[in-house]
């Protein structure tokens, strides 16, 4: 018999330990070189993930939506149309409870805030030497044409057989690309995130001062989850603990990459063993990493208002609603990298809510700060919600 080995998720959390004694060891010695070169590694990694990426869309997403036949425009539509409602009516609904309940109840305002850092990526040790890898293609390049070639694929029938069969071929080196070397260095990634982290320790401190924010935040994502695998659980008539269970190494892989696209493989994965057939899978995965964030939507957007709120800024409705509508749409534009969702944010916290330098500064190293958390209930809710499109799918097949 060959050797057992040892479960992804293990290897996750072990990473995450690791990561952390790493970075407060070498603190505590003084020793700044073995964050170095983790941080180096960690540049390397995320440079060749931001070249892959791209191609990890246009194959899955196009052969994804071609393997789905006659009905990838409505499931495409569907499955656009859901991610987008799922990340503003949570959003609104922690706006919502924010203003009437919670922010009255556990916030003070005029607080000062102008002793906070002003460059957030300060606290983060920076790698001995980098290697640009400039990705043959955009994000959005990549799905709208994955889009095109998919959506064409299912209308010209015999004709595509060709073209479909070389996007197959492509989407099996890219599988092949994923097992081989994504995969098994995610651990020490991994590591190497939370050992930097723990070494710079700003980040703990921002995290300690906005505390208050950040479990009114991860209740929030908690509520989120709660109500998406209730409903997954309903429409698949599975328990929603076993369901969430299933994804909870997904979970895992986001809170440790803070990367939406590093945890497609595992996302991709946990989802088939949730009940969600290949294909939907193959396809949902992709789209969802790139266009459903209620996570990184209810971060940015309750960091946004907390701010105002601390500041005793006035809070007017019909503008915040708007901001949340914007913030839906700037999400499915946002990249799935660390920082991406917060990046692509940035113009309508100026544009919309009137944020300053000051005051953009402060949401994105807040965002920062706890970046992985928002991602990881992206990435869970991810498989959620596929449950339930893959529910409708074989209602529509029906």
């Amino acid at each position: 018999m060959g050797k057992k080995k040892m479960p992804l998720l293990v290897k996750l959390i072990l990473g995450i330990v690791l990561g952390i004694a790493i970075g407060l060891s070498t603190k505590a010695m003084g020793f700044l070189l073995p964050i170095q070169l983790l941080a180096t590694f960690n540049g390397l990694f995320g440079s060749f993930l931001s070249f892959v990426v791209p191609l990890l869309i246009l194959s899955f997403v196009s052969v994804g939506i071609a393997d789905l036949g006659g009905g990838a425009g409505k499931l495409l539509g569907l499955s656009v149309g859901m991610a987008y409602v799922s990340t503003i009516v949570f959003t609104l609904l922690a706006m919502f409870a924010s203003q009437l309940i919670v922010f009255p109840a556990l916030l003070t305002p005029n607080a000062v805030f102008s002793d906070l850092i002003d460059n957030p990526k300060n606290f983060l040790v920076s790698g001995l030497f980098s290697i640009p890898m400039p990705p043959a293609l955009d994000v959005m390049t990549a799905l709208l044409l994955a889009f095109v070639l998919g959506v064409g694929l299912t209308k010209i029938g015999d004709m595509g057989k060709p073209l479909f069969q070389g996007l197959l071929a492509f989407q099996k080196i890219i599988e092949k690309l994923i097992a081989a070397i994504l995969i098994p260095l995610l651990p020490i990634h991994i590591a190497g995130v939370f050992a930097n982290m723990s070494y710079g320790g700003k980040a703990f401190e921002v995290m300690r001062m906005m505390m208050v924010v950040f479990g009114i935040i991860l209740s929030y994502h908690a509520i989120t989850l709660v109500i998406h695998f209730v409903v997954a659980s309903i429409v698949q008539k599975k328990s929603p603990l076993k369901l969430f269970l299933t994804m909870f190494p997904a979970y895992v892989t986001a809170l440790g990459t803070q990367s939406s696209a590093a945890s497609i493989p595992v996302s991709k994965q946990q989802m088939k063993q949730a009940g969600v057939r290949e294909d939907i899978a193959n396809f949902t995965a992709p789209l969802f990493a790139t266009i459903h964030m209620p996570g990184s939507a209810i971060t940015i957007s309750t960091i946004a208002f907390s701010l105002m709120y601390m500041s005793g800024a006035p809070f007017d409705y019909s503008v915040a609603i708007n901001f949340v509508l914007m913030l839906g749409i700037a999400m499915v534009a946002a990249p799935g990298v660390p920082g991406g969702a917060v990046m692509a944010a940035s113009a309508i916290l100026i544009s919309i809510m009137g944020f300053g330098e000051t005051l953009l500064a402060l949401t994105i190293a807040m965002h920062l700060a706890q970046d992985s958390f928002g991602t990881a209930c992206n990435v869970t809710a991810d498989g959620a919600l596929s449950l339930e499109i893959d529910a409708i799918a074989g209602k529509m097949k029906e």
